[in-house]
């Protein structure tokens, strides 16, 4: 069904293009296996032509190595009249890539955007032109990481409209937190260890304690250089092992297959949803579980991840719950499943009395 009316463009319009940096306040502390953090850089992007505004986002957690300033950089060398035609998606990211290599939140940041913009000038939601059907939507799951207890408590009254939790892992006390939580709760738990595991032997020992606990798969256990000991773990593991530092892009996925079970995908290493539909398709191909993860994003890139999650065997899309100052209204967990609304493009509306 159309949910808005198409918008013809002018041949002769121009495009505007603003960008401005915005950090992301955490409900909570983050805590992984290396780090602890309170907030996430961002940088929100807005592509207009002719008065329609599609909205991008780029957040930057400090793995990927990229930062405000060398995501402001990148946009600074785009000539927004390449981006007068936002149907061309091979076409831009090819003239994308030819000024950096690499940049892939700077670059997720407009594909979004145009994205939007696709989605607003047809009257339709993404996943629409996509071909998916959302009455398939897999449940998603809740973060809840180590802390102290009063915090953990409220934590996991904030989870209970979800089906599935996941926790962090390789971290001092991970096994107490799997053992506290089960003395509380029977959800299912995904277990997230950020190449926390330092080695075969102890990723093994884990995954053999975990299996005992309702735990459904456990996501990037050791370095993700560490190939071959991902190979031996997923022959001896009774979880399937998912990859997700391991893979950035659809490039990546062919040396995966054999070494993990599935991957993990999100659109600030992919460079957007025009290659993380690429990388759905090819892991499927090679027999693999999708699995469609964020950042600490706010509801316009989560809601843009939220557009491929029929294609998705487990999403992990939270990210914007986690954060006290969202900019946009979008997707929603309804009976701990992914919903999006009926808008067009990536599925979101901006609230206006947030001040930025």
């Amino acid at each position: 069904m159309v949910v808005a009316a198409a918008v013809a463009i002018s041949a002769s319009a121009t495009v505007g293009f603003r960008y401005y940096p915005y950090e992301l306040k955490l409900r909570h502390a983050f805590n992984l296996a290396s780090m602890s953090r309170t907030a996430t850089p961002g940088v929100q992007v807005e592509i207009t032509i002719d008065s329609i505004i599609g909205y991008g986002e780029a957040s930057m957690p400090p793995y990927l190595g990229e930062s405000v300033e060398s995501v402001t950089a990148f946009l600074s060398k785009v000539d927004p009249e390449r981006l007068s035609d936002p149907f061309a998606m091979e076409r831009i990211h090819s003239y994308l890539d030819s000024i950096a290599p690499g940049n892939r939140a700077a670059k997720a940041a407009i594909d979004i955007a145009l994205h939007d913009l696709t989605g607003k000038i047809t009257g339709q939601p993404c996943y629409r032109l996509y071909g998916l059907d959302t009455d398939v939507m897999p449940s998603t799951s809740y973060t809840i990481s180590n802390d102290t207890p009063d915090e953990l408590l409220r934590k996991l009254a904030e989870s209970e409209p979800y089906k599935v939790l996941k926790v962090k892992m390789g971290v001092p006390g991970d096994r107490e937190l799997i053992e506290w939580i089960r003395s509380r709760d029977d959800r299912p738990i995904c277990v997230d260890v950020n190449q926390g595991w330092k080695s075969v032997e102890e990723a093994l020992d884990n995954i053999l304690w975990l299996a005992e606990r309702n735990v459904i798969f456990v996501e990037q256990p050791m370095d993700k250089a560490d190939m071959e000991g991902h190979r031996r773990l997923r022959e001896l593991s009774p979880l399937p092992i998912i990859a997700d530092e391991a893979v950035q892009t659809s490039a990546d996925i062919p040396a995966l297959a054999g070494a993990y079970d599935g991957i993990n995908i999100k659109l600030m290493k992919s460079g957007g949803l025009h290659d993380a539909y690429k990388m759905a398709l090819l892991a499927r191909a090679l027999g693999m579980k999708v699995m469609i993860g964020c950042m600490t994003e706010t509801s316009c890139a989560v809601s843009a991840a939220a557009q491929l999650a029929p294609l998705a065997d487990w999403v992990d899309l939270d990210g914007n719950l986690l954060i006290a100052n969202d900019l946009f209204d979008g997707m929603k967990i309804v009976d701990g499943r992914v919903w999006l609304p009926e808008y067009p493009g990536v599925g979101v509306s901006p609230i206006t009395n947030v001040n930025h």
